[in-house]
């Protein structure tokens, strides 16, 4: 039988970099190939009434695509800023570099998914113990004001002992959804098979015992 730990867990508020961007007035494949020689990468933004055509350095974003972290975007251009996230990127298929990226503009009023990191902290006595640590999820999407959004949902591993799961339904969000599952496990911890040996050998040693 699993039981399931207590519903303990902390949530951050999301970090956000500030990137310049240019209006693009040709869209086509030859100045697209241009902009990346030049270091620049085609953009799109989206999400407002109109769509905007940009170019962003390849350098700037670096630190957005290249992080496990979900990042906002602050996008400066055009004597404006706007608040975004990556809704798509494109990258090359030889050297991985990006090649075109998408922008979904982000609105005080209107609820965003996006899929955040789950980072497990503390110590599972459980693993202590010889137990296997199983984590089946790695991100939780997540459905919220822009505001509202946590930058990391953390679980700890304290109570986690051999036979213990955490599961999706027992995150709770302050102003935010869960999409994902109810049911849907975590991180749980099983028996090894070394544990089960060593409990084993253990229960044939108190027998033996007993017999004398």
């Amino acid at each position: 039988m699993i039981i399931f730990a207590p519903q303990n867990l902390y949530i951050f508020n999301m970090k956000s970099i500030a990137i310049s961007g240019s209006v693009r007035q040709n869209v086509g494949k030859r100045d697209a190939k241009e902009l990346r020689y030049e270091g620049q990468v085609p953009a799109v933004l989206y999400g407002g009434a109109t769509q905007t055509h940009l170019s962003v350095s390849a350098a700037d974003l670096k630190p957005v695509l290249y992080t496990p972290d979900v990042v906002i975007v602050e996008l400066n251009f055009d004597g404006k800023t706007v608040r975004a996230i990556v809704q798509d990127a494109q990258f090359h298929p030889l050297t991985d570099l990006v090649t075109h990226i998408d922008f979904l503009e982000l609105f005080d009023d209107k609820e965003v998914s996006l899929n955040i990191p789950i980072k497990l902290t503390g110590t599972s006595p459980g693993v202590k113990m010889g137990g296997k640590l199983v984590q089946k999820l790695r991100k939780l999407r997540v459905k919220a004001l822009p505001n509202n959004l946590p930058q990391v949902i953390e679980v700890p591993m304290e109570s986690l002992e051999v036979g213990k799961s955490f599961r999706v339904d027992q995150v709770k969000l302050e102003n935010a959804k869960v999409l994902n599952n109810a049911d849907d496990t975590i991180v749980s911890v099983i028996m090894s098979r070394a544990l089960r040996q060593a409990e084993q050998e253990a229960a044939k040693a108190a027998k033996g015992g007993k017999k004398k």
